[in-house]
């Protein structure tokens, strides 16, 4: 006897189609799977050739990020200086708690730096900096491609020379707010410039007697100077000027080595007075030079010497207040289309203030918080839109750094 199928057409077409649904379902998280392992695999492999243009504290850190990234194959570094022009430069930088815990996570020991720490900031030469910077670069030699060409500019002959197969995936320029890198990349050179709402003035002593160590700041709030010998009643202003909401008066900064010391004076624009008004306006350099020569004397540590009148001819200070104004590129990070390079601009190349703080470095930091993560978007990139994404975050981040430190910078950098 033969068997017959109880099954009915109905069903039979239901079992087929059930099959071909699941078949389907599990050929399509086959898919799934293998596709999203091969893309974790391509973007773990993935490994690009970086440029930076620039040796100075910005340059190296950006250095410094683009190796932590995972995702260099090749880095080269640029500076028109040579190692010992670099070294030997005394400014002082001061590294705020934002930055340090930044650096800290890069890997950077400040127990094997000279400095000092004040207030959770931590203090150091320019030179000791770059210094440190180098020497960690140099032991990364081993896991990355490394090459450093101090001495070597960046311009439209050494791109030549470059052959257009072994062009850098991504370009850094920090070349500072003179150099010219920009420029040779066709990156537009328009700034836009804004007012930071406050008045400020510099001043700059140079005692080459003095001892050459890292030295925290010393600031000084709510100050009023005695104008009376030109027509400027001190007092009353003073009391007119207090409110509660605000420290009033001017805030006094007093930075660097004792041998290259710096001061800062600045006053918020609200407090417009004619204290304020006459410093602004006054033709008379002499003011502000023994402003400055006054406040320092009152201000100083007590184990450096007063300046005097002898002495005051090193001082070089500003001939009154000026607004305080920050600048920054309205394009700071492009696209080269034709070599599919991606070039973003970091520190003093892409923001810069005209007013000295001593803790400019940290506005440059800030721009680089975002590198990592564009480095990495730019090594993985499928297509060229990826790119463009990768480069409009980085802008916005980077309009946002000027933006904010517009709005605040100057409070915690001096008002604070």
């Amino acid at each position: 006897m033969v068997a017959v199928s109880a099954e009915s057409p109905v069903d039979q077409y239901q079992t087929l189609a059930y099959d071909t649904a699941l078949s389907t379902v599990l050929a399509v998280l086959v898919y799934a799977v293998v596709k999203v392992s091969l893309d974790g695999i391509r973007q773990w492999r993935a490994r690009i050739s970086v440029l930076i243009v620039g040796s100075g504290p910005i340059g190296l850190t950006a250095a410094l990020v683009a190796v932590r990234s995972g995702k260099v194959l090749k880095l080269t570094l640029l500076d028109e200086r040579y190692r010992s022009a670099l070294l030997c430069r005394p400014q002082q930088i001061a590294l705020d708690p934002r930055s340090v815990r930044f650096l800290l996570d890069l890997g950077v020991d400040f127990d094997n730096m000279e400095g000092c720490w004040h207030n959770e900031h931590f203090f150091t030469k320019i030179g000791v900096f770059q210094e440190y910077l180098l020497s960690i670069l140099e032991q990364k030699k081993k896991k990355v491609d490394v090459e450093i060409h101090l001495g070597t500019k960046f311009s439209e002959e050494y791109l030549r020379k470059m052959p257009r197969g072994e062009w850098p995936r991504v370009i850094v320029v920090a070349d500072g707010s003179c150099g010219d890198s920009c420029s040779v990349l066709g990156i537009s050179s328009d700034y836009i410039v804004e007012s930071c709402h406050a008045y400020g003035a510099n001043a700059t002593i140079e005692r080459p007697d003095q001892r050459q160590v890292p030295t925290p700041e010393i600031r000084a709030h709510s100050l009023y100077f005695d104008l009376s010998a030109y027509g400027i009643d001190t007092v009353r202003e003073s009391r007119r000027s207090s409110q509660p909401a605000a420290k009033p008066g001017f805030h006094l900064k007093i930075y660097g080595t004792f041998r290259n010391r710096c001061m800062a004076l600045a006053c918020t624009s609200d407090a417009d007075s004619k204290m304020m008004h006459f410093l602004r306006h006054t033709a008379n350099s002499s003011i502000m030079k023994n402003i400055f020569h006054q406040s320092f004397n009152a201000y100083k540590t007590d184990i450096e010497p007063r300046l005097s009148e002898l002495t005051l001819h090193h001082m070089q200070c500003s001939r009154k207040l000026f607004q305080i104004m920050l600048s920054y590129r309205r394009v700071s990070a492009a696209y080269i289309e034709g070599d599919n390079v991606a070039v973003t601009v970091e520190g003093e190349a892409a923001r810069v203030l005209n007013f000295d703080t001593g803790c400019g470095v940290n506005l440059g930091l800030r721009g680089l918080e975002s590198l990592g993560l564009f480095i990495y978007r730019t090594a993985t990139a499928l297509d060229q839109n990826d790119v463009f994404e990768a480069l409009s975050a980085k802008l916005q981040h980077s309009r946002h750094v000027a933006e904010t430190f517009r709005k605040s910078g100057l409070a915690s950098a001096v008002f604070e």
